[in-house]
């Protein structure tokens, strides 16, 4: 084969590994929206009262709350976006990750060093957040996503019905570069996945090696971890995720409710953010709701390396038997 081609079956996994991906982000969203309904609304409170989130105790109060008053609807608002985002983004992240990856091991060992899986993912996300923003797809939905999940009793008549209606008045009421508010953050959170990514690769191998030494044996790989394995892993990857790049997501929070009565952006940019943040809040309040968004997300990874994994089994299972 000449070199810089890719065999039919190679070509088949990047497209397995879309779907691997894609099933994972599915589930993860179907699973635990809930906690991301809480985690945005305490990321848009505090600092000058802007926010028309009534101010919750905790997360258990948060979910409480919103059970009340606004029921499993209240629990679930912005769910479609939600899960259409996700899946979509999970399935290209894994698919370009994977192919970055493959790309390094052309001509090497088997082995990829944390460099290695850093820039992959890097590049991985970077590809998706670019093709996903060329086509005007990606941050529009996360936008409605927040919009929708902010809403509260109180908004009267002001309320969104959905995710069509929301987009419509949207681009009639504030313009079509309403929808790319937050993208600037947005775009910074690639690193994100640069860092779960390296990270769950990294502690894979890990575990990998602490297994075959249990049981001395060698070249197990994968095979010698379980969902158990997986989901630990998974879980570790994201805490050191969330740490460094959650400022991020409350930047990317506030940049996009609702403007003002008199329909002027609560926050002009992200520069505006930081420093509005940092005057009122502290260091703290870059980092409202993140225990709302830990209990989100330490499953939720869980269940997304969880899936992809066991998909993927399911898929090389069956090309052994073709």
């Amino acid at each position: 084969m000449p070199p810089g081609t890719s065999s039919p079956s190679a070509e088949a996994w990047k497209w397995e590994n879309a779907a691997a991906g894609a099933a994972a982000g599915f589930a993860t969203v179907a699973a635990l929206h809930p906690l991301d309904v809480v985690r945005t609304r305490f990321q848009v409170t505090g600092g000058r009262g802007w926010s028309e989130v009534p101010p919750y105790k905790n997360t258990a109060h948060a979910v409480y709350t919103i059970a009340r008053s606004e029921g499993l609807r209240g629990l679930y608002a912005g769910f479609y976006p939600a899960v259409f985002g996700s899946t979509v983004s999970w399935g290209l992240y894994f698919f370009f990750y994977n192919r970055a990856k493959q790309r390094y091991l052309q001509g090497k060992d088997d082995q990829l060093r944390p460099v290695h899986h850093l820039v992959s993912a890097a590049e991985a996300g970077a590809l998706v957040r670019i093709l996903t923003f060329v086509s005007l797809f990606t941050n529009p939905i996360w936008l409605v996503k927040t919009r929708l999940q902010l809403q509260t009793p109180e908004l009267h008549t002001l309320r969104y019905s959905g995710f069509s209606d929301a987009l419509r008045r949207i681009v009639k009421e504030e313009g079509f570069l309403a929808l790319y508010r937050g993208i600037g953050p947005a775009l910074l959170l690639v690193t994100h996945g640069a860092v779960q990514f390296t990270a769950y690769e990294e502690l894979r191998k890990a575990m990998i090696f602490v297994k075959n030494s249990q049981t001395k044996t060698d070249n197990r790989g994968e095979e010698s971890l379980n969902s158990i394995d997986f989901a630990a892993i998974g879980a570790g990857s994201k805490v050191a995720a969330i740490l460094l790049t959650y400022p991020y997501q409350v930047i990317r929070a506030r940049l996009q409710q609702r403007p003002c009565s008199d329909g002027t952006p609560k926050y002009t940019n992200s520069l505006h953010v930081v420093k509005e943040t940092a005057m009122y809040e502290g260091v703290r309040g870059f980092y409202r709701g993140i225990t709302s968004n830990l209990l989100k997300n330490l499953p939720a990874a869980s269940l997304t390396f969880v899936v992809y994994e066991n998909v993927i089994k399911l898929f090389r299972a069956a090309n052994e038997k073709t």
